[in-house]
């Protein structure tokens, strides 16, 4: 009997190109993925990972961006994800709750620097690791699993993607899969852990560099577990196999204005909104409650936030840095503000509040609804779709603002021109632009 890992194997090798609209859209996810990396850069995780990468996986040709250092591909993937998903501005899709592009994108790039042959197939294999990537993702009960930690299925999406690009054979593919699946990284402390604002996060950049040793094992004829998905008490059939190919899910993918978790990001929508319309200055504020669903409170949502990490998943602390310093304090969030006392006043003002209507819209939706009480009067605002979600989208010109915002004042206007230029060339098909570009050094 055929496997779903086999018949999912039998779809990517079937797959030789993909409409317009969807390379568009892989493009838009690189374009975003560099500008969350250029945030990223800096942070003392991803610091910290790119003086290991080196001495744990080695030299090689893979470039380890906006550096002068090169590694194998494995090491590679590892440093770049790690810097992309640094500050959580990464994007995601909804039906996988998590961040397929952190993993993908740096893994694809990787790969190409080790064999550029296909290069001019860089957003197909994007766009196959995405799609089969949230399915495996969304095929679970989200509702039910101990978390939705995007590691524990990304290198399965690298694993697809790389794979194809490489031009394994369907067995192969199919084996791939399923080894980056098995040896995935457990994620084991993020229900119960008190520590969630710790550098480990997600673990995207461990299963990042996991798929591509994945897909090198496979070629060798090692083995994984290819029923992998045929539990149906632990997969959906239906997510996992129907309608690949007629629908790309890298179309629906959403695109964060913040850096901090999504589940967040419609609360601070409706904060920033009710400020704008009704002049509400920071020091008015006399309370914030939140209604929020469930997933929500099992953030660290520190009102002092002992991390940078910390930062991200807190309500409070978010709220609090969007009051005080506007959307723009949040593009990206600096470790600066952990000690900002202005931001840190609002965020002991926040009132958190389990929604049950919203929490049965969890995960297909992350509404939020926002009170703000002043000596002025009380003002409400509920957001059930936050900026740039597929019924909300940001644009192609929003997506180039947020990362000129980003990108500028750390690499210059020229630089971000010739990126920019090279985004489009991709699109056209040349991959090799973008990856000169990113092999630069930042300095």
């Amino acid at each position: 009997m055929t496997t779903i890992a086999e018949r999912i194997a039998a779809f990517l090798c079937a797959t030789r190109e993909i409409p317009q609209a969807a390379r568009a859209s892989a493009a838009r996810c690189v374009l975003d993925l560099v500008s969350a990396a250029i945030a990223g850069y800096d942070t003392a995780n991803a610091t910290s990972v790119r003086r290991v990468a080196g001495a744990v996986w080695g030299s090689g040709p893979a470039a380890i961006w906006f550096t002068d250092q090169r590694s194998t591909a494995a090491g590679a993937a590892f440093a770049n994800a790690a810097a992309a998903c640094a500050l959580d501005l990464d994007d995601g899709h909804r039906a996988a709750a998590g961040h397929p592009g952190a993993a993908v994108i740096p893994a694809v790039f990787a790969a190409l620097d080790i064999d550029d042959a296909g290069a001019e197939r860089a957003l197909t294999a994007i766009a196959l690791g995405y799609e089969v990537g949230v399915r495996i993702s969304g095929a679970r009960d989200l509702r039910k699993v101990p978390t939705t930690n995007t590691g524990l299925w990304c290198g399965q999406a690298v694993a697809a993607a790389v794979g194809w690009l490489r031009g394994l054979t369907p067995a192969q593919l199919a084996h791939a899969i399923a080894i980056a699946g098995t040896t995935a990284p457990s994620q084991s402390a993020t229900p119960y852990t008190r520590f969630r604002g710790n550098s480990v996060k997600e673990g995207i950049p461990w299963g990042a560099a996991n798929g591509l040793l994945a897909v090198e094992l496979a070629r060798t004829g090692f083995t994984g577990p290819v029923d992998i998905f045929d539990e149906p008490g632990r997969y959906d059939p239906a997510r996992l196999l129907d309608g690949p190919g007629t629908s790309w899910t890298i179309d629906t993918t959403y695109f964060k204005p913040y850096s901090c978790c999504r589940w967040l990001h419609a609360p601070v929508d409706a904060l920033l909104g009710l400020m704008s319309e009704h002049g509400i200055a920071a020091g008015e504020i006399v309370a914030i409650d939140v209604d929020t669903f469930g997933r929500t409170f099992t953030l660290g949502n520190e009102v002092e936030p002992a991390s940078f990490e910390g930062a991200q998943y807190s309500l409070p602390f978010c709220l609090g840095v969007a009051a005080t310093r506007g959307a723009g304090g949040l593009l990206p969030l600096q470790e600066e503000m952990l000690r900002d006392t202005a931001a840190l006043e609002v965020s002991k003002r926040v009132r958190m509040r389990l929604d049950a209507e919203f929490d049965a819209m969890f995960p297909a939706a992350v509404p939020g609804r926002v009170r703000v009480t002043t000596g002025r009067g009380i003002f409400e605002r509920t957001v059930l779709a936050p900026k740039g979600e597929p019924t909300n989208p940001m644009s192609w010109d929003e997506l180039s603002k947020k990362f000129l915002t980003i990108a500028s004042p750390r690499i210059g206007a020229a630089r971000c021109s010739e990126i920019r230029r090279a985004i489009d060339a991709l699109l056209a098909g040349d991959a090799a632009t973008l990856k000169a570009t990113l092999a630069r050094s930042l300095t």
